[in-house]
């Protein structure tokens, strides 16, 4: 079985966040960036499991972005994926960035793409389902375990209210969050090893994008608190009624 891991770079959440040409462009001045935790943490590390127990023969790695994504590709490569492709394209679209890993995908026959279910910075938590849509490969999405058997998976995901087991045949995409694999640290020989391991850079195929952000808002500060006393009951209630804001 083939997996290819999808790599998503983020900010990291220490950040400090703010926009430049009238709220329309984020500024990256000073910003870093990370492997998005859920690709690394639980799609990455599960795909190495799957691989140390024999179920898996390859693990490649995708991402979608400029050169100065290469750095957490190496990262991602020191953690024990085998080789790795940049497809030489920015875009904040899903849609455009779901066509372009379909595509490879498809091109080079992975039976499993796995991805977190989300990215950290615009949280939209469609990439995994439209690659399933647009490879025409079975999909479980927000899944906390997964299984391989032959070319079978039994995948668990998160419904209302519990938990939900499916089986499926490969191919398939897997989004995966949290409950499906503990964090891995890159050792020294995996660091050395990420410096030889194959990274490509491919140009994008023809795509085209389905949304376009118009602006960007920071969240309103946060106000003070206001504190009462036991005896001060009757202002309690007055301010309970006049000022608390239902959200």
């Amino acid at each position: 079985m083939k997996i290819l891991v999808c790599i998503a770079q983020a900010p990291d959440t220490t950040s400090k966040i703010g926009f430049t040409d009238n709220n329309t462009k984020f500024n990256e001045q000073g910003v870093t960036y990370i492997i998005n935790p859920y690709d690394e943490w639980y799609a990455l590390v599960r795909a190495l499991e799957l691989k140390e127990a024999g179920k898996a023969t390859e693990i490649g790695l995708i991402t979608v972005g400029n050169k100065s994504a290469e750095t957490i590709m190496r990262k991602a490569l020191a953690l024990g994926g085998d080789n790795a492709v940049r497809i030489n394209m920015e875009s904040d679209d899903p849609y455009a960035v779901a066509e372009q890993i379909a595509a490879y995908a498809k091109e080079n026959n992975y039976d499993l793409v796995l991805a977190g279910k989300e990215a950290i910075d615009y949280n939209n938590a469609a990439v995994g389902a439209l690659i399933a849509g647009l490879t025409d490969y079975h999909y479980v999405g927000l899944a906390t375990k997964l299984a391989a058997d032959g070319n079978t998976l039994t995948v668990t995901r998160e419904i209302e209210g519990g938990e939900e087991t499916d089986t499926l045949s490969l191919p398939a995409v897997i989004s995966c969050q949290k409950g499906m694999a503990e964090a891995r640290i890159p050792n020294m020989r995996g660091i050395m090893a990420a410096r030889t391991k194959p990274l490509a850079v491919n140009e994008p195929v023809a795509g085209t994008a389905a949304t376009e952000i118009v602006g960007y808002e920071l969240p309103p500060a946060k106000s003070g608190v206001k504190l009462f006393t036991p005896d001060q009951m009757d202002e309690l209630v007055a301010a309970l009624h006049n000022e608390a804001k239902v959200i």
